[in-house]
């Protein structure tokens, strides 16, 4: 990756935060749209919620590659879900991408041809977005400077405000403050965790 992308190298849980505000850039040539992302998740190695916490096999040895690259999972046995491989080549951490945001109407309507529902509904969970995106197991190990996803480094706006909580939908682990969101936006999947 791009030195502008040196932040994926640090700690799962600092580089989380960080994403929030970043732009996720789908399509390709002249189809192209932007997201942006508002809730995220951390996990690592030392993490018992982590795919990586039994160490490197063939299902995660993406999450133990270089940062910048994309670990795309199947859940439930239906659903897909992405995340950003960050920290050092070979410990085994990312960041799950839990909530984006479209941009404008451009983005959105792009978004409705794969999903068929409008507004919130479109992108407010790990699973909805991976739908709405295109994603699925043929891009784990996508390299995230490349189309047809790329990630494109943002901020937050001056008025967001970022919250930290435990992380949802996860058995063990559950009382990690490890995720992370951008504070009303209607986008993020669940306002505050169960």
């Amino acid at each position: 990756m791009a030195n502008e992308f040196a932040f994926l190298e640090s700690p799962s849980s600092e580089v989380a935060p960080q994403l929030l505000g970043c732009m996720l850039e789908f399509g390709e040539g002249d189809n192209r749209h932007r997201v942006r992302i508002v809730e995220v998740e951390a996990y690592d190695q030392t993490d018992v919620a982590s795919h990586s916490y039994r160490g490197e096999t063939e299902r995660t040895r993406v999450m133990f590659g270089p940062a910048g690259y994309l670990y795309v999972y199947f859940t439930y046995g239906m659903h897909y879900c992405m995340n950003v491989v960050v920290g050092q080549k070979g410990e085994g951490a990312a960041v799950l991408i839990r909530a984006v945001e479209p941009v404008n109407e451009d983005a959105q309507a792009a978004l409705r041809m794969r999903r068929n529902k409008s507004g919130i509904e479109l992108t407010n969970g790990p699973a909805k977005l991976c739908q709405a995106l295109g994603v699925t197991k043929a891009m784990n190990g996508h390299d995230l400077s490349m189309p047809p996803l790329r990630l494109i480094k943002g901020g937050l706006n001056k008025k967001d405000a970022v919250v930290v909580t435990t992380r949802i939908g996860i058995r063990e682990g559950k009382d990690v403050p490890w995720r992370f969101y951008i504070k009303g936006n209607p986008y993020v999947s669940v306002a505050e965790a169960k």
